[in-house]
């Protein structure tokens, strides 16, 4: 994992601005929590985005803003918000690139390179753009479909980040 947060813009199909640049958030956002999904098929997925949605007031009382990164074209992640109404960025990443360059962990190999519902597990980064260079501050990598900080884990990881300057 990069210890420099990598800059990325891509589509964004709901709350905020389209598309989604990470180096252009507003001042007051201190910290940028990129939820790395799998797949537009996966359950676990689908359920985090929604569970997501019921804490963002909690995300931006530490003035962090939450985003959902999912690897699908653009019309599938417009499928999640028109079913979910996510009051947050759900950003299309047809290519992988995010995950990719936050090193998103693949099991299986080349099959697993092939499908990212096989082979695409479900990560967490928070960067924090406090310093002069934002910077990868905590990291969840998951070892599973099922393996997923819960949102009161990562509301930890920021309150420590908060304290820790």
């Amino acid at each position: 994992m990069p210890t420099k947060a990598v800059d990325f813009s891509l589509p964004n199909v709901a709350a905020g601005p389209d598309p989604y640049t990470l180096a252009e958030r507003p001042d007051d956002v201190a910290f940028v929590v990129l939820y790395l999904q799998r797949d537009y098929h996966c359950t676990n997925c689908r359920k985090q985005v929604q569970a997501l949605a019921d804490h963002v007031e909690a995300f931006r009382e530490r003035a962090a803003e939450v985003v959902s990164v999912l690897p699908e074209p653009v019309e599938q992640a417009a499928e999640w918000q028109e079913q979910y109404d996510l009051p947050y960025p759900l950003l299309a990443d047809p290519e992988a690139e995010v995950g990719d360059a936050y090193d998103q962990p693949v099991r299986f190999g080349l099959l697993g390179k092939l499908s990212d519902f096989f082979g695409r597990m479900p990560e967490v980064v928070v960067v924090d753009r406090r310093g002069e260079v934002p910077e990868i501050a905590w990291s969840y990598a998951g070892r599973s479909t099922f393996d997923r900080p819960e949102v009161e884990e990562v509301l930890a990881a920021l309150d420590e980040l908060r304290a820790g300057n």
